[in-house]
């Protein structure tokens, strides 16, 4: 046999080998449960501008049940259904939220077995054929236009030994993946509102007025035992009725002010309609049922003889350089936490046991007319139908006190205007504030005194 038959008839062998080689090679097997690692859960929700509505539904494992916390765009306004339509700050805040959705991927395939899911912590919060009170997770629901549903997930627990992941289902479904979750799920009443509530500037702030009174609830005769009044001007504070040797401690006054700026509240409650439309009107010459009244009696607000709207805990004014005056009536302590605080039912527990102290706040802001003193109007105003250069004396003075006529009826009608705008957001609601907050508010006179420098 001659080299190049060899040479032939290895090649041939070797032709053989490799493709015997290639047919019994195993190919690479990918189990189904794999097949979708690394997607999107929801990829047609590419858009977070798009979200109108967001739901988060947590699990109370000690009374059972499932707490909704929701936020909707509708008729053009933000509220929150689950605090009574309360207006919400939420566009930004949910658009935030939708974007950290829109990145849960479907990183690692973790179970498809039902029995893993309390372990996980994904049992659905609203699963009522469930017996289990742990291991329930958190519900997250964000819908478009039209009801839409954009993303539905179950957010379980933390993934242990990868930090920033968690435990994820969709509804439905029985796969549970572990993926990197980074979403700020905040379900604070407190974290979805404007948070600015009087929207007043501590350096506005021109007088405080403390009054501390008790009233008979059923005579209606009101004991009053003090009556502090703060007025700055300039950067000075003084004070009614000082005592000989102590001045005002000015620091104490200007954190007033600015507890003032900064008030925040921990949850609302509706006010009866009547309430409402007649504070919408005027604080002057409220008229309200027996059912208004009693609504106001639970809250801690009582009428006088003389028609005055009190509160058992006393009140503040504060009046600013704008004209507007804001008064803050501290009303029943209420007592409570988390959701029975920020919603709950209509009306917290006003017996102890509670959690915590709270306070119901009553709040009323209006113009006072007094504020500018309405300057002289011109004679007449032909000047304004005439070239400047034709001005008479009379013109030029008449221009003038034109000029400061407009400047007041501006800072009037604006301070109208801002009246108006509170009273639009305070008329509908009782607020709830922390019990700190009430301390930091509610001074008496002493606090507000030191002993005068030497």
């Amino acid at each position: 046999m001659n080299e190049t038959k060899k040479t032939m008839i290895f090649g041939a062998v070797a032709l053989a080998l490799l493709l015997l080689a290639f047919v019994t090679t195993p190919s690479k097997v990918t189990p189904d449960a794999f097949l979708d690692q690394g997607e999107a859960f929801f990829p047609d929700f590419q858009d977070p501008n798009s979200a109108t509505s967001l739901e988060v539904i947590s699990y109370n494992e000690e009374t059972g049940e499932a707490v909704p916390f929701k936020v909707v765009f509708e008729e053009g306004k933000w509220r929150i259904p689950s605090h009574y339509d309360y207006p919400a700050d939420g566009k930004e805040r949910l658009a935030k939220t939708a974007a950290g959705v829109i990145g849960i991927k479907k990183d690692d395939f973790r179970s498809d077995n039902v029995a893993d899911h309390e372990a996980c912590g994904v049992i659905d919060p609203l699963d009522e054929t469930s017996t289990a009170l742990s291991g329930r997770g958190q519900r997250v629901t964000i819908k478009g236009a039209n009801d839409q549903i954009l993303a539905d997930f179950i957010i379980g627990k933390p993934v242990e030994g990868r930090e920033g992941f968690r435990f994820v289902r969709v509804p439905e479904q029985k796969r549970v993946y572990a993926c990197r979750v980074d979403l700020d799920l905040s379900t604070k009443f407190s974290d979805w509102i404007e948070a600015d509530l009087l929207k007043v500037e501590k350096d506005d702030i021109t007088e405080i007025t403390l009054k501390d009174y008790s009233i008979n609830e059923r005579s209606g005769i009101v004991n009053q035992r003090d009556e502090v009044v703060l007025d700055k001007n300039g950067s000075t504070w003084a004070i009614n009725r000082l005592p000989a040797g102590k001045e005002v401690n000015a620091s104490k006054a200007n954190e007033l002010a600015k507890n003032l700026d900064e008030l925040k509240i921990v949850g609302v409650r509706p006010k009866p309609e009547g309430i409402t439309q007649s504070l919408k009107k005027t604080e002057e010459g409220i008229e309200i049922s027996q059912s208004d009244y009693l609504s106001l009696r639970s809250k801690g607000y009582f009428f006088s003889r003389d028609g005055s709207l009190l509160s058992n805990e006393g009140e503040l004014q504060a009046r600013t350089s704008k004209g507007i005056v804001y008064t803050l009536r501290f009303g029943e302590v209420a007592y409570g936490s988390g959701f029975d605080v920020s919603a709950g039912s209509d009306g917290l527990s006003t017996a102890q046991g509670g959690a915590a102290e709270n306070r119901y706040l009553f709040i009323t802001a209006y113009f006072d007319d007094n504020t500018f003193q309405e300057p002289k109007e011109p004679a007449n105003t032909d000047f304004l139908t005439k070239a400047d250069s034709l001005w008479s004396d009379g013109d030029r003075a008449n221009k003038a006190l034109y000029d400061a006529h407009e400047t007041w009826r501006q800072k009037v009608e604006s301070g109208q205007q801002i009246a108006q705008d509170l009273s639009e957001r305070f008329s509908g609601w009782y607020y709830v504030i922390s019990d700190e907050s009430f301390k930091k508010l509610r001074l008496q006179r002493s606090d507000l005194l030191k002993d005068k420098s030497s």
